[in-house]
């Protein structure tokens, strides 16, 4: 299991609501979702666009009607398509808060999905009958291949899209006779990918460079803010500086700097989206100590600068300062 202080921060279910629902719309919003994980599932059904999706030591595209279930504790990530060819593509030579400018082109398109991220919980987690023990279990532990993708020329695509309808309808509608409508609808889910054998049942070596890199991504998600070097993150995972290089780009499909990078303009558009502070105070709060370089670095992956993200995601009646 990973570190629980490095997981996620962000709380996705309760006891009284166990799931919350997210529309995700990228570069729109944010740039990408980079890699993370949190202990529940994710549902995600794409609306418009076509992006490429990190599920553990899988890379694939997927595109509008398509869908994917994620495992608890996986780590996984979004781009609109494009994106992070791209950003493979740079290769600064630092990894501090300097004053790297790379050349590589913004992606094309928007990614917008849906995201219902609910906890296990949801499919009777915590019961002792052989149902949970044999089926649900085994999914929350990690001891079956549970990243699945549904295209739309599957066989089982007809019969599971008004059932995601259904799933999508219920979390509008906050009630709890809807939540009841929505648990069964997700075990019916399970139970059509279990019986159409879309859930995988060999697990050995599945994780490979993921599982070799997850204190380094884990690092990374709490210190981001601080100054950090390959050395460093290759010295967490007892590797060589090549050799760590290597096996994160083949998990992450990014190199380590941009992964960082990453992290901090996240963190970024959310300072900017929340209002308060001045943008040279975000700036140096999440790792630059050059607004010149922080800027730059904002315009190429988010697409505008950091004050016109604020003027379109700030609250109606606000004024920006």
């Amino acid at each position: 299991m990973p570190d629980r202080e490095t997981q996620e921060r962000r709380q996705h279910s309760t006891t009284w609501i166990p799931y919350s629902y997210y529309e995700c719309r990228l570069p729109e919003w944010f740039a990408n979702v980079p890699v993370h994980w949190h202990s529940e599932f994710e549902l995600i059904h794409i609306r418009q666009g076509r992006g490429e999706f990190i599920c553990g030591s899988r890379k694939l595209e997927a595109e509008e009607g398509e869908l994917l279930l994620v495992p608890p504790n996986m780590l996984h990530a979004a781009y609109p398509c494009g994106e992070r060819k791209a950003a493979a593509a740079e290769e600064p030579c630092g990894m501090g808060s300097g004053s790297g400018d790379g050349q590589a082109k913004e992606g094309t398109g928007a990614l917008i999905y849906d995201a219902l991220v609910f906890n296990p919980v949801m499919l009777g987690m915590g019961s002792g009958d052989r149902c949970t023990n044999e089926c649900i279990r085994p999914m929350v532990k990690g001891n079956v291949c549970t990243s699945v993708c549904i295209r739309r020329a599957a066989a089982v695509y007809e019969e599971l899209r008004p059932l995601i309808e259904r799933v999508f309808s219920c979390v509008h509608d906050d009630s709890a006779r809807s939540d009841l409508l929505l648990k069964s609808e997700l075990l019916r889910l399970i139970w059509i990918l279990e019986e159409r054998g879309e859930i995988l049942f060999e697990t050995d070596g599945v994780e490979g460079e993921t599982e070799t890199i997850r204190p380094a991504l884990e690092y990374m998600a709490q210190h981001f803010r601080e100054d950090i070097t390959v050395e460093r993150l290759a010295g967490l995972v007892h590797l060589s500086r090549s050799h760590f290089m290597r096996c994160f780009r083949k998990a992450v499909g990014i190199g380590a700097i941009e992964h960082l990078t990453q992290l901090r303009i996240q963190a970024a558009c959310e300072a900017l989206g929340d209002g308060g502070e001045q943008i040279a105070d975000i700036a140096f709060a999440c790792g630059y100590s050059n607004l010149s370089n922080f800027n730059r670095q904002f315009l190429k992956r988010v697409g505008c600068s950091p004050k016109e993200y604020r003027k379109r995601n700030q609250p109606v009646g606000s004024k920006a300062p």
